[in-house]
């Protein structure tokens, strides 16, 4: 189904411009989280305070991730396309994306003096351009990996949403109607924020810098702080593997007591877990990177290729 994309209720020239730029499979969540704060903030306003248009990299329309087409409101390039703020909405994998006219837009907005963000995957695109070297910056976590193997300029936080400048990032999903608040707030007043976050009966506008993703102790129903500890350690050593003697050191029990509190709160082995994170990641550089298999293997703490390819041959076998 073709959708036109929703415009802003007035073209009122006063209002502070926002652009979208929707890369093909773009989370539908994400940008409505970003958008709809704008309607509400027109709506309890009284008057057009935002106004915003929408583009597609070849000016044609843009699938969203759940397969709707929209219609973008103008083309790349266009100056009668004003803007205060211009964002990049992606999902799926945006590692892939080569688009030398986007990044040619990009790079002239900034010397505009436009600020730019990403939203979800969008910062993948922004970075292409040199646009968050040496700025704060955050994308969904899944991303992440990927991001920071390919980007080690760009210093990326695990967090909701981070304004560095005129740099706006967002990791996605409903942190966007988060940033969009504070963006708000910014803008017109905190008193202005909090009305359209009770419009959407969002009673508790989280800041930028709260973490992304469950604590490991919430996400496996965990009551054991030293094994949440451990998770965590696991979690940020993917790279340089941590031994069995360290992590126990870390929750302050011996190896073998470790080895319990995997097994009865999980199901699996120290080992086994470390390993599955691993893969886990490995998997992740290899669809999201252009990564060579020994640099992957590397990352993931393997000697080379050959030694990924054999424990994940090893892994397959044991799972049929």
């Amino acid at each position: 189904m073709r959708q036109a994309l929703p415009k802003s209720e007035a073209d009122d020239t006063a209002a502070l411009g926002v652009g979208f730029l929707l890369l093909p499979g773009f989370p539908l969540m994400s940008y409505a989280g970003a958008v709809e704060p704008l309607r509400a903030a027109n709506l309890l306003a009284g008057r057009s305070i935002y106004r915003w248009w929408h583009v597609s990299p070849d000016d044609a329309p843009v699938h969203a991730s759940s397969g709707v087409a929209f219609l973008p409101d103008g083309r790349i390039g266009d100056d009668t396309l004003d803007a205060r703020r211009v964002f990049i909405c992606a999902g799926g994998n945006p590692s892939t994306f080569e688009d030398r006219r986007v990044f040619t837009w990009l790079r002239r907005l900034a010397r505009r003096g436009v600020a730019l963000g990403g939203i979800s995957g969008g910062p993948f695109v922004l970075a292409r351009t040199g646009l968050l070297d040496d700025r704060t910056c955050t994308l969904h976590w899944e991303h992440i990996p990927a991001f920071q193997e390919t980007f080690p300029r760009a210093r990326v936080e695990r967090s909701l949403f981070e304004i560095d400048g005129d740099r706006i990032t967002c990791s996605g999903g409903i942190a966007a109607l988060d940033m969009s608040l504070q963006l708000i707030s910014n803008d017109f007043g905190e008193a202005l924020a909090l009305e359209v976050g009770d419009w959407f009966l969002h009673n508790q506008i989280r800041e930028g810098h709260s973490p992304q993703r469950m604590t490991f102790a919430r996400r496996f129903n965990i009551r054991d702080e030293r094994l949440a500890r451990v998770l965590a350690a696991i979690d940020d050593n993917l790279e340089t593997p941590l031994a069995r003697s360290e992590l126990a050191r870390l929750a302050n029990v011996s190896s073998r007591h470790l080895e319990r509190l995997f097994r009865d709160a999980l199901g699996v082995t120290l080992h086994d877990y470390y390993l599955r994170q691993r893969l886990a990641q490995a998997n992740r550089l290899r669809r999201e990177t252009t990564m060579k298999p020994d640099e992957i293997a590397l990352a993931t703490g393997f000697k080379s290729a050959a030694a990924l390819r054999r424990v994940e041959r090893r892994q397959a076998a044991a799972a049929t």
